[in-house]
Order: C-alpha cells, then sequence, then structure tokens
C-alpha cells in the first residue's frame, strides 16, 4: 500500500534499455511493463537506508538486492553480463558484492549468510 513520506520508487539510468531488460530478466528474474520506448517499469520489492561510512561513500544511491545464496547470484550476474566490481565481502550483518549492469549503474546483493 502506497502511503505518504514513504519511498516508492527507485529509477536508475536506462542506458541500452533492451540490453538492461535482457541483463535483469535473465539474472534476476525481474519482469517489465514498457511504456514508450524509453522508459521500462518494474515491480520488483523495496526496503532502503542510508550509508554513513565515508571510507564507503557511493556517488549515487545504492540499490541493493537479496540473494539466499551469494556465490549463485554473484555467478548469475557474470554470466547475464554484469561486472563485479565489489567480489563478496563482509559487513555487520552479512556479505554482499556489487556490480555494474549494462547501462553502467551500480547495484549490490547482499546476504545474511
Amino acid at each position: 500500500m502506497r502511503e505518504d513520506g514513504k519511498i516508492d520508487y527507485v529509477e536508475l539510468p536506462g542506458g541500452d534499455l533492451t540490453a538492461t531488460k535482457a541483463f535483469y530478466g535473465q539474472a534476476f528474474g525481474w519482469a517489465f511493463t514498457d511504456y514508450g520506448p524509453a522508459y521500462a517499469a518494474m515491480s520488483e520489492g523495496l526496503d532502503g537506508g542510508f550509508n554513513a561510512d565515508a571510507s564507503d561513500q557511493a556517488a549515487k544511491p545504492l540499490v541493493i538486492l537479496y540473494a539466499h545464496d551469494l556465490e549463485a547470484m554473484e555467478a548469475r550476474v557474470r554470466e547475464a553480463g554484469g561486472g563485479v566490481v565489489r567480489p563478496i565481502f563482509t559487513f555487520p550483518g552479512g556479505r554482499r558484492f556489487h556490480f555494474t549492469d549494462p547501462s553502467g549503474n551500480e547495484l549490490a546483493v547482499w546476504s545474511e549468510s
């Protein structure tokens, strides 16, 4: 349910929209609704947080996905054509890796174990 003052939507640059949709479809099973030739919407869940670690500041917001099996998801990302820019590492609360998509967006995937 949508509520006032709640994060409701994340929008990333699309670049090559066909390649971007193919990547997320193959790596994560996402589906899209096209709104014209230059926009594709997805509905895949959302939580958020703020990172105040000065040594880990990204220039843009970081979208973080979840995986039960982090190694398997990293393999799926690579197979789909994503570029792993930070291999799996531990942090308080779990482990994660960062990748770039075909449009150059950096995202991360985390797991509790």
